[in-house]
């Protein structure tokens, strides 16, 4: 096997070496392919090989044969995937460039295509968040008469499917569709307002440690180190576990508990950045021009500073949801999240695990745990694209 290795290696780095010295040759010795690094053409030839591999195994993943099929299903499902939403971003960009505002129209105009495609995938699941209600078929926790459970996705009778039920039924009959649904409303929801209160406390007290500073900035900011030093996901788990009991004794639910603990948790990052840009802010002229008008602090604080710390705080705020919204899905994972009956992707990961067990001689059937761990990671990564683009905005960066 190592033998093997190192013979493919060797020969891509013969095929790198041919490929620059057939390209200065070609080209009659270019800057391009003159100046090209050994490293450089071997990444061609690298980049070359993997998709010619990614050609070949997706058509595998089409073959007649239901092994050989079954072996390459996620990859040809992946693969699929990726182009159905690069076309989609590309024309959801054509369609904004053409439609709306004369600003949306600049916007789109401006925006890469990773870009587009994150903001297409956030409306999509803000459209599902919001009619939730009206898009599921079912209630998330109605337990549908007269219908199995564990129906496995696919709608094949013969592997246990049912077509009126496309990603089949969880463990006691609730339909898998609905749930996902109501699951962007509950954990993407719960998220958004979870951030919302992180960004209120953590922005509040770092812009008034900025412009007070002496010892209510070192008492903060030393409040925020002892948090910061304790890893926020096992603090996390600690405390939901103490609100675990406390909240039967209180009547109080305990997703209001997790709300409240994440966003403090969280606020100490938010805390960190708005203290630093605020701290950049107060010393300009016209925060003295306003201190020596007679304003208050609080008009300082949101008409001078606030508005100077938008840039950076938006693009925190993309970042902290993805924390906060993968927090609650680990916690929700672990049993202490979001609570039944409420529909949660953490918790439909764990309670369609079972289905994976199916994976070998019916990967349709496999795909039910997945659709909720694809549908967090698929936010993820919108998130973080339309972060990056915002980023690459406020930093004036050009191409």
């Amino acid at each position: 096997m190592i033998l093997w290795i190192a013979a493919v290696l060797v020969g891509m780095g013969a095929l790198a070496w041919v490929f620059r010295f057939a390209g200065q040759a070609a080209t009659g010795n270019v800057p391009k392919f003159r100046d090209m690094p050994f490293g450089v053409a071997y990444g061609y030839i690298l980049a070359v090989l993997v998709v010619g591999w990614l050609i070949w195994a997706y058509f595998q993943g089409r073959s007649s044969d239901p092994a050989i099929a079954n072996k390459f299903f996620f990859l040809r499902i992946g693969i699929e995937g990726f182009i159905i939403f690069a076309i989609a971003a590309w024309l959801f960009r054509l369609a904004g460039r053409r439609v709306g505002t004369a600003w949306s129209r600049k916007m789109f105009r401006a925006m890469p295509l990773t870009a587009a495609f994150g903001v297409m995938i956030i409306l999509i699941y803000a459209i599902l968040a919001i009619f939730a209600g009206l898009l599921a078929p079912y209630g998330q926790e109605q337990i549908i008469p007269g219908v199995a459970a564990n129906i496995t996705p696919g709608g094949d009778p013969a592997l246990g499917g049912n077509p009126d039920f496309p990603l089949g039924t969880d463990q006691i009959g609730r339909d898998i569709l609905s749930r996902l649904i109501y699951g962007a409303q509950n954990t993407v929801g719960i998220a958004f307002a979870t951030t919302l209160l992180a960004f209120f406390l953590g922005g509040t007290f770092g812009f008034l440690a900025a412009t007070f500073g002496g010892w209510l900035d070192q008492v903060l900011s030393r409040m925020v180190d002892v948090l910061m030093a304790i890893p926020s996901l096992i603090f996390a788990l600690l405390l939901m576990t103490i609100a675990s009991v406390w909240a039967p004794r209180l009547g109080i639910p305990l997703t209001v508990f997790m709300v409240i603990i994440i966003a403090v948790i969280d606020s100490t990052r938010v805390f960190r950045l708005s203290r630093a840009v605020g701290q950049n802010i107060v010393v300009m002229d016209y925060i003295e021009a306003a201190k020596l008008r007679g304003e208050g602090f609080g008009y300082i604080i949101f008409k001078e500073i606030l508005p100077n710390a938008t840039a950076p705080l938006l693009a925190e705020f993309g970042l902290r949801f993805c924390f906060v919204f993968l927090t609650i899905a680990a916690l929700s994972f672990l049993g202490v999240g979001i609570q039944p009956p409420l529909a949660d992707w953490g918790t439909m990961v764990r309670d369609l695990s079972g289905f994976v067990n199916y994976a070998q001689f019916a990967p349709m059937a496999a795909t039910a745990p997945l659709l909720a761990a694809g549908a967090i990671a698929l936010l993820t990564v919108a998130v973080n694209f339309v972060v990056d683009w915002m980023l690459h905005k406020s930093s004036g960066l050009k191409e």
